[in-house]
């Protein structure tokens, strides 16, 4: 074997080892590339400062989800009739909604399901009133003009404070709109009362002259739920059990760090600290399993939308918890 061909050979085995390594290093990134790919996508639908943002911004929840081999992608919509459009299209697999939205989905035949139940908001919800008006009581309301919006919290919440009143709807004008119209409204004196709930109660008492004539104690409950469809739950109750506890430890540490939480939402809410202190001072989180007292809370609402022909079908809410 002549000197040339050994030089030849040599460079020839030292290019193919070079080649082999390049090749198995890609192949070793090419692996954890595929193993990435093989998280399954989960997208959860929330609002902004909801429980879901909350853990959406503390991370908590994402980390644990991909442990379990899931991808999360947070979509965020500005209002509960849009997500239930997205849920229902199966553009999202979960959406935190209030109370009321889930029983007027189910009522137009969205077969939603509750996967969890959170806390309530009863203190930072109710009718909100100028402190300089003459309304002092409930009874005060007749003949008002009363700001609500269709298919939230706050229609349950009217109904329910005027029965208490002993009046109907038909002893006040109720005027539906959006939060934010009505926000303004309430500020030009157009409307008398304003049915809401948390940041707009604390902003409206914080800066805008505002006084709770009554808050949801005892009305209703202005609770949190986490919704899915019947099809996506049946088929991923373990998926759903591990959510529901990574929100539940998640807003866990909302409760135990007011000061961190409190600077989170200024900055998701673009709010004053005293506006976003107000609101937390007076209520607590949680995410749990539904219980049959959420059950019979639920029920009660689709009762009186029924009752009231607000919807045309009956829903029995016990048929929309899967075990």
């Amino acid at each position: 074997m002549n000197r040339k061909f050994k030089i030849g050979l040599f460079w020839l085995l030292m290019i193919g080892a070079v080649a082999g390594a390049a090749y198995g290093y890609h192949e070793t990134y090419g692996v954890k590339d595929t193993a990435s790919k093989q998280l399954t996508p989960v997208i959860i639908g929330y609002q902004k400062a909801d429980p879901v943002d909350i853990s959406r911004q503390h991370g908590v929840l994402a980390k644990t989800l991909k442990k379990a081999g899931y991808k999360v992608t947070f979509k965020e919509f500005q209002s509960g009739a849009a997500l239930n459009t997205a849920l229902n299209a199966g553009n999202i697999d979960y959406a935190r909604a209030g109370d009321v939205p889930p029983v007027a989905a189910q009522a137009n035949g969205m077969d939603f399901v509750y996967v969890a139940a959170g806390a309530d908001k009863v203190h930072g919800s109710g009718i909100e009133v100028k402190k300089s008006g003459s309304i002092n009581s409930l009874a005060d309301l007749k003949g008002k003009r009363i700001a609500y919006t269709k298919g939230t919290s706050s229609q349950y919440m009217v109904l329910m404070a005027l029965q208490k009143a002993g009046l109907s709807t038909k002893d006040v004008t109720l005027v539906d709109m959006d939060q934010n119209a009505a926000a303004v409204a309430f500020a030009k004196g157009t409307i008398d009362a304003w049915a809401t709930w948390d940041p707009y109660s604390a902003t409206a008492e914080v800066t805008g002259g505002a006084k709770l004539l009554v808050d949801d104690t005892g009305l209703a409950k202005n609770r949190d739920y986490l919704l899915s469809t019947r099809k996506f739950a049946t088929k991923h109750k373990a998926l759903s059990k591990t959510l529901t506890k990574a929100l539940s430890t998640d807003m866990d540490w909302a409760n135990t760090h007011q000061a961190a939480l409190s600077k989170m939402l200024v900055t998701t809410l673009k709010l004053k600290a005293s506006v976003v202190n107000k609101m937390l001072d007076r209520r607590s989180f949680s995410m749990g399993a539904v219980t049959s007292a959420n059950v019979k809370e639920q029920q009660a609402i689709a009762d009186e939308f029924y009752s009231q022909k607000l919807v045309t079908k009956h829903v029995n809410i016990s048929d929309y918890v899967i075990d």
